[in-house]
Parts: C-alpha cells; sequence; structure tokens
C-alpha cells in the first residue's frame, strides 16, 4: 500500500482540496439520514428528506430506486458531489446489508476515507466489523460518528473501549456529549473548546455554538445544569488522561480514529463531523495499477469504472458508468482510451452525481467521481488513460453464495429475460452463469434479498415478471489452469461447467467433495472464490 505521508510533491490546489469518502455501518446505523445532512450543510438540498417519509414528507436524495423507498433500506450504494466551505465532498452512501456488502466493497476501492457511524446504543455490530476489516486491508483512514444520542445509549467510555476493543483501532475523542436519551443537550467540542447546543424543536437547524474558554469558564454554568456540568469535567479529565490526543498522521495511516457525537435525524454533530474530514481527512491518493502507480497530480488523466448502474433514469435505458478519477484534470469532450478494447472513446456527456439528479461536468480533477453514459462499453474494472496501457487493480469479484434458476413468466419473451440478465451481470448486481449443457440461465448472489431486489427490478424496469427456482448446486469457482488441462476437465465435467458473462469458465459444485474431488484428481488445475474485476 502506497505511504500516506505528506512528503509527496505539492498537489495542485484544486486536487488538494477534493476529499472523497464513503459511508458505512451495520443497517439502521443512520447512514443515509447522516448524507442528508451532509447535503444540508453543503447547500446541495434547502431541505432534509427523511428514510421513513409519511405523506408529503420529502424523500432521502441518496434511495431513490422504488424498493429503496419502500422497505427504507439503501440497495445500491449512491454518489454525491458538492461543496463545502472551500472544499469539495464526493460522498458515497453505502448499503448496510450483508446481502449487498459487494457493492459496498467494490465501492471501498474507489475512496480515499471511510465514515464509519455506529449506533450509540448498539455499538459495534456484526457488519461493522466486516466493513472495518475491508477498510483496515486497504489501510483507509476511518472517521467515527457516533450516531443516535439523543435516545438512550451506552456509556461514553463503554462505547469508546468496545471500538478499540473489537476493531483493534486507537480511538480519541473529537467531542464529548453532554447527558445521554432525554437529558442529551449536546457536545463539547475538544478540538476547539466550544459548546454545542442542541436545538430539539426544529431538525434542519444547525446546532448553536458557544466559544468558552475550557472547561472552567463560569459562563459554562449558564448552559449545563450542575451535576451534568460536574460530569462532564471529570470525564472529560478522565479522556484526555487516558486516550491519545489526534495525530493527523495516525489517522492518515490507519491507527488511529477520532471520534464524534451527535443525532443526524437532529441535525446535531454533523457540521462538526464534516469540518473534521476538511480539516483531518486525507487528499486523493496514489492508486495502485500495473505496471506502475498512479498518482494524483500526474498531467494526465487516468480513471477506473467501481460500478455500473442500468436504467437509472427509467424513461431511458441508460447505463451509467462511476468512474473514479485517478489523476489529472478532466475536461468535457476529452479522448480517452480504453485500455481493455484498446478503443478511443470521446467522453461527450460525463455527469457529476447529486444521487439520482445529474448535472453536466465541463470538467473534474483527480479525486472526483464522474458518471459516464455509454451502451455497455465500460464494465466494473475498466481503467481509462490518455493512451498509456495501465491497468488499476484491486477491485475485487466474489463467487456467489446463493445459486437459482431462473425462467420468464411468459416463455415467448426468454430474450428479454436474457438481455436483462446481463444487463444486471454487468452491472455486478449478480452473477449469471450460461450452464454448457441444457438451456436457461443460474443466477448467483452474495445474499438472498438480493433476488428479491433482481426480482423488483427486471419486473419494473422490464415489465417481465419473472420466477426464481431451487438449482442443484450451492457454490461457484473460477477455474486457472493449462488451456489442455481445462479443456480435458471440461469435457468429462460437462454437467457442471459454466461461462460468466465475462465468457470466463465457472466450476458450479453441489457439496464440499466436489471441490476436493477436483483438487485430488486435477492437480495442475486452480479454483479460486474470487476474481479480480479486470482484463
Amino acid at each position: 500500500m502506497s505511504d500516506r505521508r505528506d512528503n509527496q510533491p505539492e498537489l495542485p490546489p484544486e486536487i488538494a482540496r477534493r476529499r472523497t469518502f464513503a459511508i458505512i455501518s451495520h443497517p439502521d446505523a443512520g447512514k443515509t439520514t447522516l448524507t442528508e445532512k451532509f447535503l444540508l450543510y453543503g447547500g446541495a438540498i434547502q431541505m432534509a428528506g427523511q428514510v421513513r417519509a409519511k405523506g408529503e414528507a420529502r424523500r432521502t436524495r441518496s434511495d431513490f430506486m422504488k424498493m429503496e423507498q419502500e422497505r427504507g433500506i439503501s440497495v445500491s450504494a449512491s454518489a454525491m458531489s458538492f461543496d463545502f466551505g472551500k472544499f469539495r465532498f464526493n460522498l458515497v452512501d453505502t448499503p448496510g446489508h450483508a446481502d449487498f456488502s459487494e457493492d459496498t466493497f467494490r465501492t471501498l476501492t474507489a475512496v480515499d476515507a471511510a465514515v464509519m457511524v455506529i449506533d450509540g446504543a448498539k455499538g459495534v455490530e456484526s457488519q461493522t466489523q466486516k466493513l472495518f476489516e475491508v477498510c483496515r486491508l486497504r489501510d483507509l483512514p476511518i472517521l467515527t460518528f457516533c450516531n443516535k444520542m439523543d435516545r438512550e445509549s451506552r456509556d461514553t467510555f463503554e462505547i469508546i473501549d468496545e471500538i478499540q476493543d473489537n476493531l483493534a483501532i486507537d480511538v480519541t475523542p473529537a467531542s464529548w456529549p453532554i447527558g445521554v436519551g432525554r437529558e442529551f443537550l449536546g457536545c463539547y467540542d475538544l478540538l476547539r473548546d466550544r459548546l454545542e447546543i442542541m436545538d430539539r424543536a426544529d431538525r434542519n437547524k444547525v446546532a448553536e455554538s458557544v466559544t468558552i474558554n475550557g472547561l472552567d469558564d463560569p459562563r459554562l454554568a449558564d448552559h449545563v445544569p450542575g451535576e451534568l456540568l460536574e460530569k462532564l469535567r471529570e470525564e472529560v479529565e478522565m479522556a484526555r488522561a487516558l486516550l491519545p490526543p489526534l495525530d493527523r498522521q495516525a489517522l492518515l495511516d490507519g491507527t488511529l480514529s477520532p471520534i464524534w457525537f451527535g443525532s443526524a435525524l437532529n441535525s446535531f454533530g454533523d457540521k462538526e463531523l464534516m469540518d473534521g474530514i476538511a480539516t483531518y481527512g486525507p487528499v486523493p491518493q496514489p492508486q495502485s495499477a500495473i505496471p506502475r502507480q498512479i498518482a494524483p497530480q500526474e498531467t494526465n488523466v487516468t480513471g477506473f469504472v467501481f460500478k455500473v448502474q442500468a436504467n437509472m433514469d427509467p424513461k431511458h435505458r441508460d447505463r451509467v458508468a462511476f468512474v473514479r478519477l485517478a489523476s489529472g484534470h478532466f475536461k468535457r469532450g476529452m479522448k480517452l482510451t480504453h485500455v481493455r478494447s484498446k478503443k478511443v472513446m470521446a467522453i461527450s456527456n460525463p455527469v457529476f452525481f447529486l444521487a439520482s439528479d445529474r448535472e453536466l461536468a465541463e470538467e473534474a480533477w483527480a479525486g472526483d467521481i464522474i458518471g459516464i453514459p455509454n451502451h455497455g462499453q465500460l464494465r466494473i474494472g475498466d481503467t481509462l488513460t490518455e493512451g498509456e496501457a495501465l491497468r488499476v487493480t484491486g477491485i475485487p469479484s466474489f463467487a456467489p453464495e446463493l445459486l437459482q434458476t431462473v425462467r420468464a413468466g411468459d416463455p415467448l419473451k426468454s430474450k428479454h429475460l436474457e438481455k436483462a440478465l446481463m444487463q444486471f451481470a454487468e452491472e455486478g448486481a449478480a452473477k449469471v452463469f450460461k450452464p454448457m449443457v441444457g438451456s436457461g440461465f443460474i443466477v448467483g448472489v452474495v445474499g438472498q434479498l438480493q433476488f428479491d431486489v433482481l426480482a423488483s427490478r427486471i419486473e419494473i424496469e422490464y415489465a417481465l415478471p419473472v420466477h426464481f427456482g431451487p438449482s442443484q448446486f450451492t457454490s461457484a469457482r473460477w477455474i486457472t489452469g493449462p488451456k489442455a488441462a481445462v479443456d480435458r476437465f471440461a469435457n468429462e465435467n460437462k454437467g457442471h461447467i459454466c461461462h460468466d458473462n465475462d465468457g470466463d469458465m465457472v466450476y458450479l459444485t453441489r457439496i464440499q467433495w466436489d471441490i476436493d474431488r477436483v483438487e485430488r484428481d486435477y492437480p495442475e488445475l486452480k479454483l479460486s472464490a474470487t476474481k479480480e474485476m479486470m482484463v
């Protein structure tokens, strides 16, 4: 992994003001609500929507699919770009459910930092831990936001201890809560010695702050009741003695995480978190690639596709590739080389995202996330350059854990079904396997909820009811090895062989014995459960 030190050559000011980060957490910790408030403070929207909106209340921006609005969950990662002060934020809201973890894993390859949201009452949950492991593999700096402090939550030291023990990372408080649950008044800002007071009446109002000189300032007593003030002074003294101070270098190395406390729904603590991202967060980082690393300050433009979303606009059968720019200054109309096919593409209508709304991007810099509408030429893992043959590495594709057969409700529409399935396979929403023997398709996903999403999306976007049925197979493995050995293996095991939508050969298995048998009888072949998304 690249050295995240400050001794890299000076970045152009336009690139240095970029902050590209993802918001990760267990389902229902409050990622989407926090995203919404970020947009509110950045001035990108005038009024924040709610995930569980009733009646005329605004829906949240980042959950734009019909299913996301009905179930109140995020199903697909969505990107947003907006200005905050003199900084430019590129934020990605990710799905929390484990069933969509592949989308989240891929998103984390395209950002420089992660904001981990934790529920004050529940602490570190299973999915938080999994996502944290992925961040650790990539050495991503992590900033923590402890949400829902206005509900009954646990002791502050207990929450910090749990993060340190479970995730093996040092934690330093950037703010300290005053009271919890009903008594929650606000926070004391430890970085700037200020008192932040929450307004419970108006959810869309930014908290007021009172500037004071340290915890001994007599003016504190005007705002905080006696016993809470006593407790605050005691806890902050303990925290300052026991916990490490905020060190930007340790944060950039991924060994220390600052934690802010607040309540996203009540617009409290979000602004301090945004200031923290702007001040301490990393600038765009070098990107690992073959045959060399790409530095953000290079003059040539390079970028890579980390997500493809089909039918974002239901009126047009469009496909938008989400591209993270790794270097250079991109201008609209530029001609870029598509490394996999060696063709030159003119990028004439790139867009910036605000969830499902978009605006034309006249220019973009390294660190930005832009959308490129296309007709299926761009796939996940593709690299775009100004001619040099570079390939960005590290974008994973996982073997599915659930396999089912699929057929159209109307047998005459099987051609349409094939088109729909191919589109979702390219989007990375599911794996689609074409058996070597017999007709039909086998669809593989990581979690059961993805079948529901697929069926609902195929029906809405293609007006095509589909039925998923049981399959005799339970898992899939990609096969690599000498060509002669692979061909011999395929001929002898025709009933188990499929091809995925990239044309790679896949071996479908029923039980562990199938895998052991291949390792025993065909030692020269390698079966793998992941494949890197590249040529």
